[in-house]
């Protein structure tokens, strides 16, 4: 049970789904997601650490970049089986489309020198 609960606290907040919709298209680091939410590093930060821990996203380190992307879910039945339809829940909304469509246009060498 608490490995359910853990998955399901961690797609409880609007940012968190938000990550798990970007980063279904691409890698993306700290600031890319920053520039996208449009909320503090730290508050990525700690978005991407409940993630983690619920098994949704990894992280791989090249050079100096953090590149964090979805898992495939093998860490948690639970997660697996949300990530799978959250391939799916929400393409239509508003709100997501927007979000997706401005992703071309946040680039790192951009965003990450400010």
């Amino acid at each position: 049970m608490k490995e359910f609960i853990k998955v399901m606290k961690a797609l409880s907040d609007p940012n968190r789904v938000r990550i798990v919709k970007m980063l279904q298209h691409r890698l993306m680091c700290v600031c890319e997601l920053q520039e996208a939410l449009q909320i503090s590093q730290s508050s990525v930060s700690k978005h991407l650490k409940i993630l983690e821990e619920a098994g949704i996203v990894d992280f791989r380190k090249d050079g100096l970049w953090v590149n964090y992307y979805l898992t495939d879910g093998r860490q948690s039945p639970y997660a697996s089986s949300l990530l799978g339809n959250l391939r799916h829940w929400l393409e239509d909304e508003n709100e997501v489309t927007d979000l997706i469509k401005r992703l071309p246009y946040i680039r790192r060498d951009e965003v990450c020198k400010k």
